[in-house]
């Protein structure tokens, strides 16, 4: 996408997201848009592209892990390309990328996947090949984590996770103002499924 396809994109996005009904909503209008914003396309060419053979889904998916009150949970939200179950399933603060995100609130960029020996497969779609992480931060305080993952190996760069701070940035002020921390706190997790390792 070039830059300005992009601003344009940015500028559809803030403006839907700011008229969204809820918190949820707001970040959905971010996460729906960023499969085809982010990542280089041509990665699903290369040879040895993929780490399941054949791929059970070729493409990116996205997602918000918001820190649940209790700070022992994320709460997958906002899902895009997850599987239905998934949908609002707990996942352990500690686990994973993810919880090297809310540990050290720091954006992580992860070409290969199959390079880093301890990354834990949580989204059950597929087992993503490239993927990417960037902190939601609101006046000090960490809120959650905006993940990226897909299927090719070396989809995303440098460039891509500057993007996808950049969204996180949005997407930390589009909670609050949107009344996220309140809409976690009512957030019926009796039903809800828990995630405490990965596969």
């Amino acid at each position: 996408m070039d830059p300005e396809d992009t601003l344009l994109a940015l500028k559809r996005i803030a403006e839907d997201a700011a008229e969204a009904e809820g918190p949820e909503e707001a970040l959905w209008h971010i996460t729906r848009a960023l499969p085809a914003m982010l990542g280089d396309p041509a990665a699903a060419l290369r040879p040895n592209a993929f780490r399941e053979v054949p791929p059970p889904f070729v493409g990116t998916a996205a997602a918000f892990f918001m820190r649940m009150p209790d700070g022992a949970h994320h709460v997958i939200t906002a899902s895009v390309n997850f599987p239905r179950a998934q949908h609002h399933e707990l996942v352990r603060i500690t686990l994973g990328h993810p919880g090297e995100v809310a540990r050290t609130r720091r954006p992580l960029l992860l070409r290969d996947t199959a390079l880093h020996p301890n990354f834990v497969k949580i989204l059950q779609s597929f087992r993503a090949g490239s993927s990417m992480f960037a902190p939601l931060l609101w006046r000090g305080a960490y809120l959650g984590v905006l993940i990226c993952a897909n299927s090719a190996r070396g989809t995303f760069s440098e460039r891509d996770l500057l993007a996808l701070q950049a969204f996180a940035g949005l997407a930390s002020a589009l909670w609050v103002a949107q009344g996220g921390p309140a809409w976690l706190a009512a957030l019926d997790t009796s039903s809800l499924p828990v995630r405490n390792e990965g596969t």
